[in-house]
């Protein structure tokens, strides 16, 4: 067998090598979500949608053209006082890269990591008076929104429109105001007329780009929006069914030839490379015929735990891992790296790598706020689907999901696997982008139930994002805590994977032993009052489940059992071939089973039946390594917050009834 050139995975592939020390003064350039809250009573909730009034008023812009604009820079959230990684500020997304420089505080420019940091803290890529182009050939060239521009055109010190979200809308406005202006046209109150001006807005000078934010806008417009933001703000974009967008540009577009990627967004090449390394290893990727030789299947949501263009190197050093595409923070600018017909080493898993497709996200999972932009989820929904409807991969969270959810191929690898994109990526948000949203198939007395709280309305607490321990700041979140009972005091669920000492589960931000995430899927194992227990790990996981504020829907779907006589079944990481499709010469793989078990009686959900293959890695070749496909059948399972399989011999499969009447309730407006 060949050495391993890049294990996967250790903590390497997140703490890349070229990665080794972030400065203190790092810590500073970025919101961390550290615990600040103070009671200060809060605004109305109405205030914002009173500011977009006023603003469009003031400076003669269609309401829905500051509202769509603002949806777009930030979903309305104003991140109070806190930049994005490109120094954005407010509902706006305002630009101020002098202020994100002057937040490096000189006296803390060291080399020492800050005391207590539970981890390195994200640097900024952000050079002030260059534009952010994340070490990318295609770098955004253009001008954002300028905070400063619109402070002088408002007459406002710069500190105002960074602070008051009201100075913000203002200065977004009139910034859409002069550009339409310096175009010729009127300030029209026909949101048609706009158009031009707000592909403008984001400063990019790639046609393709422009025209599909500015389309994006409009469509935001043309469906209407309504969510409830950061800040308790209630804000609603009634719907105007007659603005339509305009055609998809793609002359001019920033693209490679040869690029898999949609043709209305930007995508550039950076190849990784495919070499020998020496007589016993190579990297840093396979050779595939994929899905000739094997089903493509999944799509893997990571993100960097580095800036890009740190990744970029790491991308083309043989040694390390690999994956399929970059995405890019401040403007989702896509770089590809690897055919999707070869297989990326991305995710821990072989055989998962052998049927995935690899999609990196420029962040942080800590810093959410500054990294995780409406423009990246955009353009990597935009890709995903892409991918989805050219390999016939299902739109559900079986099939596309984040690194923390890549089974485990072995019980000792459990602790070395990623937690990345975190508990605070929007995963009902994402799969809206998708065109797939997740909601309820079922009543809310269903055997089966889909993990879906409300984003915004969801803060459960966390640690860790500053130094291990410390409170996090209260954040939306897409995961639910577990508890052994129907209590909030009862402990979380001990995982022996993660923890074979015994050692309980935690609150971290990392920690996933006790946790589920939106759109995964469950099966119920009791009810108490307004607590719902799901099979979870072998065990009940019990969670909080109000009928006022659901966390949980019910759902329809397969779920698999232990067949009669079996009073436990083992679960696997991985689905191996039988001995017996081996080809002579080639050594058998040996089965590992997890330190989980299904017991007699319990269920779990199940959405793909897959037969076990392996791939020989064990020399270096230009052709495709041959795909050992064996006859044994597995059963894909949502055990925990990560998938895993079963044998489909141990299991008999059931349908559910689905109580009548999913548990949705109608809105006035439909959420983006």
């Amino acid at each position: 067998m060949r050495k391993r050139v890049a294990p996967r995975v250790s903590s390497a592939v997140r703490g890349h090598r070229r990665i080794i020390c972030v400065t203190a003064s790092a810590a500073l350039l970025v919101p961390l979500l550290i615990d600040r809250s103070i009671d200060t009573g809060g605004p109305a909730d109405q205030r914002l949608q009173d500011d977009y009034t006023a603003a469009a008023d003031e400076y003669h812009v269609p309401r829905s053209i500051v509202m769509g604009v603002s949806y777009l820079q930030s979903r309305w959230d104003s991140h109070p006082g806190t930049p994005s990684v490109v120094g954005g500020y407010g509902p706006m997304h305002l630009v101020d890269a002098r202020a994100l420089q002057d937040r490096r505080t000189p006296a803390r420019r060291s080399a020492d990591p800050l005391p207590g940091a539970a981890t390195a803290e994200p640097p900024s890529p952000y050079t002030a008076g260059a534009p952010y182009n994340a070490g990318n050939p295609a770098g955004r060239a253009g001008q954002p929104a300028d905070l400063r521009r619109a402070a002088s055109l408002l007459g406002l010190p710069a500190e105002r429109l960074r602070s008051d979200d009201a100075a913000n809308v203002r200065g977004g406005a009139a910034l859409l105001a002069a550009a339409q202006r310096s175009l010729g046209k009127p300030l029209s109150a026909d949101p048609a007329d706009w158009w031009d001006a707000v592909s403008r807005f984001p400063g990019t000078t790639d046609s393709a780009a422009a025209t599909t934010y500015a389309n994006d806008v409009f469509e935001v417009i043309r469906r209407g929006a309504r969510r409830t933001t950061d800040s308790g703000q209630r804000v609603v974009l009634a719907a105007d069914p007659r603005v339509r967008p305009h055609s998809p540009a793609t002359a001019g577009a920033q693209r490679a030839q040869g690029v898999e990627c949609p043709a209305d967004i930007g995508c550039s090449w950076l190849s990784a490379p495919y070499v020998r390394i020496d007589d016993e290893a190579y990297g840093n990727h396979d050779v595939a015929d994929r899905p000739k030789d094997q089903r493509i299947e999944y799509i893997v949501i990571h993100d960097t735990e580095a800036p890009l263009s740190s990744m970029f190197q790491t991308i083309q050093d043989p040694e390390e891992a690999s994956w399929h595409y970059s995405v890019r923070s401040s403007d989702g600018h896509i770089t590809q790296h690897i055919k999707t017909k070869d297989a990326a080493w991305h995710s821990g898993n072989q055989f998962v790598n052998g049927r995935s497709i690899g999609v990196e996200h420029e962040g942080f999972l800590r810093h959410p706020d500054a990294w995780y932009t409406e423009e990246m989820y955009r353009s990597s929904a935009r890709l995903v689907r892409f991918l989805a409807d050219k390999y016939h991969v299902p739109m559900d969270r079986q099939h596309i999901f984040g690194h923390d959810n890549v089974p485990s191929p072995t019980d000792d690898s459990i602790p070395d696997m990623h937690d990345d994109p975190g508990p605070f990526w929007d995963w009902r948000h994402y799969f809206d982008l998708l065109g797939a949203p997740l909601r309820a198939t079922a009543g809310p007395d269903s055997d089966v139930v889909m993990i879906l709280p409300d984003y915004a309305r969801n803060t459960p607490r966390f640690t860790g994002c500053s130094a291990s321990g410390v409170p996090c700041a209260k954040h939306g979140s897409s995961a639910v805590h577990l508890h052994t009972e129907p209590s909030a005091t009862a402990p979380l669920i001990q995982d022996p994977g993660r923890r074979p000492e015994g050692d309980d589960s935690t609150e971290d931000v990392n920690d996933l032993g006790s946790r589920v995430s939106a759109g995964q899927t469950f099966a119920v194992a009791d009810r108490r009052g307004e607590w719902t227990a799901i099979w979870f790990q072998g065990h009940k996981g019990w969670f909080l489940n109000p009928a006022g504020n659901p966390v949980a829907v019910g759902a329809r779907g397969r779920t698999v059992t232990p067949k009669p006589g079996l009073g436990e079944i083992p679960v696997f990481g991985r689905a191996l071939p039988e001995e017996g499709a081996y080809p002579e010469g080639m050594d058998e793989q040996t089965e590992s089973p997890l330190p989980y078990t299904i017991r007699a009686g319990q269920r779990y959900v199940t959405q793909s039946r897959v037969l076990g293959t392996y791939v020989d890695r064990s020399s270096f070749g230009e052709a495709p390594a041959p795909v050992v496909k064996g006859q044994e059948a597995y059963y894909e399972i949502q055990l925990d917050h990560r998938l895993a399989y079963v044998r489909a011999s141990d299991v008999d499969v059931v349908n559910p009834p689905a109580a009548a009447g999913p548990n949705t309730a109608p809105t006035a407006a439909p959420k983006h």
